[in-house]
């Protein structure tokens, strides 16, 4: 896996009852959901098309659990731009004990257009500002 100093720790989540399973621990289902809505976000401010969709999740290693009260964060870096496509690293740790919790080394998403087809996106590198995110419509009229 990479070096967690590299990722994007941007997301926070404090594990509550609901995210629990029958073992007491983080349901597994629970912490993927969370990776994927995590990558969605940071998918589409790197490519700039808020049609971004899940392509591929490689394997995931779950290395250890979370328990009630427990706040972990989420962690991303973008490792690939493709014409149309995205990829990056995940990792998920405990926030004060930083001990990893999951690592998933491959996630793609893929812009896409209003019909579902992949849309070129024209980026190869990482930006940290909001400049990529999709502007918003107008729908007033002046006057």
């Amino acid at each position: 896996m990479t070096d967690a100093a590299n990722l994007n720790f941007r997301s926070r989540r404090w594990v509550k009852p609901e995210d629990l399973n029958a073992h007491g621990t983080l349901f597994g289902g629970s912490l993927l959901r969370w990776i994927d809505e995590e990558a969605a976000i940071y998918a589409i401010i790197q490519i700039g098309n808020p049609r971004a969709v899940t392509k591929l999740i490689s394997e995931i290693e779950f290395v250890s659990s979370a328990r009630q009260g427990d706040l972990i964060e989420l962690g991303m870096l973008a490792t690939d731009f493709g014409r149309t496509s995205i990829t990056m690293r995940a990792e998920v740790r405990n926030m004060i004990t930083k001990e990893r919790i999951l690592a998933i080394d491959r996630i793609v998403f893929v812009g896409v257009d209003e019909d579902g087809r992949p849309l070129p996106h024209g980026y190869t590198n990482i930006t940290y500002d909001r400049d990529r995110l999709p502007k918003a419509q107008s729908g007033t009229v002046d006057g």
